[in-house]
């Protein structure tokens, strides 16, 4: 709820003499269920709480960073929707995350039940949503035959569009009610989906095709496995998903953002060459990747660093502008970057779009 300032003035004054007279025995009293107050200025609005933000996929690599960096602020409480509590919990606790700032919530996004259930939990709660970050990744590169999700699409776009879109689709009503001054929902995307890039012409490269594929459920049984029809390639499948996240983001921005203003963004952070994310590669692949972005294409982004960037399109006001996709120069400057022809294509998100509505039940 956003007051002026005179209408604070009192609530401010009982609390700073209530901690005087009760004293440091009982503190904790006075602070465990108290608001806090964030001020820009004397004449802007106010709010009496933390923001909320949910990320997926917070036990490591990027998401941990970005929790991190959002809950040591002191102004966020960070949901990690994780599939393994008991990985979160000990992650968060090994950067120092206060308890106070974060909680861990189960989430499974190669279920739908899982996603739905999470939706029901995070509600229960009681908690509103300020900020949705989808940033878990399924990435198997070599992957010669595919695997699948409880609901029997292929694991890395099940995993990394579908599981998504069904829980943005859930949560945007939770956003549309939030009363925090800036509202977003991030979609983390990737370089090596926009064909427009060196990175992403290495092959396998991104292609959705006509989308037969996923109009046959990617199951295999009706049709193929991959979006474009063709035959499996782990590599191109992770792709192809973040192609569908970043069509998806701006599918979002023109279906709701002038609606709900609620700002709908995706960005590539980097290369953080370290991540657990390639955890599936080669051997050799996992030795030489880091020094190589280090040393020769200097497109090295720790995970630390990458946190804050993905922390920075959450919070800061200047990177509140709608339908955008983020990046950073080698000055570590944000800039609004081109997606390409594909991944910026109206008329494939929209079919998209209805295709993963049928797909996950909304339709």
């Amino acid at each position: 709820m956003a007051l002026q300032a005179s209408s604070l003035l009192p609530a401010l004054s009982v609390r700073k003499e209530r901690r005087v007279r009760l004293g440091g025995g009982v503190r904790a009293q006075t602070t465990t269920t108290s608001p806090s107050t964030t001020v820009s200025s004397p004449d802007a609005k106010k709010t009496l709480r933390k923001g909320t933000v949910i990320i997926t996929g917070a036990s490591s690599g990027l998401g941990l960073a970005t929790a991190k960096a959002l809950a040591e602020t002191g102004k966020w409480h960070v949901i990690m929707a994780c599939r393994d509590f008991l990985k979160a919990e000990r992650a968060a606790k090994s950067v120092g995350m206060n308890k106070e700032n974060y909680s861990v919530i189960h989430l499974d996004l190669a279920s739908l039940d899982s996603v739905r259930q999470f939706t029901d939990n995070f509600r229960r709660s009681g908690r509103p949503l300020d900020a949705l970050v989808c940033n878990a990744a399924v990435y198997l590169p070599t992957a010669k035959e595919p695997t699948f999700t409880a609901d029997g699409f292929e694991l890395s776009v099940g995993t990394n569009h579908l599981g998504h879109f069904l829980l943005a689709r859930l949560l945007l009503d939770d956003l549309k009610k939030s009363d925090y001054p800036s509202r977003r929902l991030i979609i983390v995307g990737s370089i090596t989906g926009n064909t427009n890039t060196l990175a992403g012409n290495v092959p396998p490269k991104a292609d959705l095709g006509d989308l037969r594929g996923l109009a046959g459920g990617l199951n295999r049984l009706n049709t193929s496995s991959m979006i474009n029809g063709g035959e499996f390639d782990g590599a191109k499948a992770y792709k192809d998903s973040k192609v569908c996240n970043m069509l998806t983001m701006q599918e979002f921005h023109r279906r709701f953002h002038e609606e709900t203003g609620v700002t709908f963004a995706s960005l590539y952070p980097g290369c953080i060459a370290t991540t657990g994310l390639f955890r599936s590669h080669i051997p050799l692949f996992r030795i030489l990747f880091p020094p190589f972005q280090k040393y020769i294409t200097k497109g090295f982004v720790s995970e630390e660093e990458s946190g804050k960037r993905l922390a920075q399109v959450v919070t800061d006001p200047s990177l509140g502008k709608s339908g955008v996709y983020w990046s950073w120069n080698k000055d570590s400057a944000s800039f609004q970057n081109q997606l390409s022809e594909e991944a910026s294509d109206p008329e494939k998100a929209r079919k998209l779009w209805e295709l993963s509505e049928k797909l996950v039940g909304l339709a």
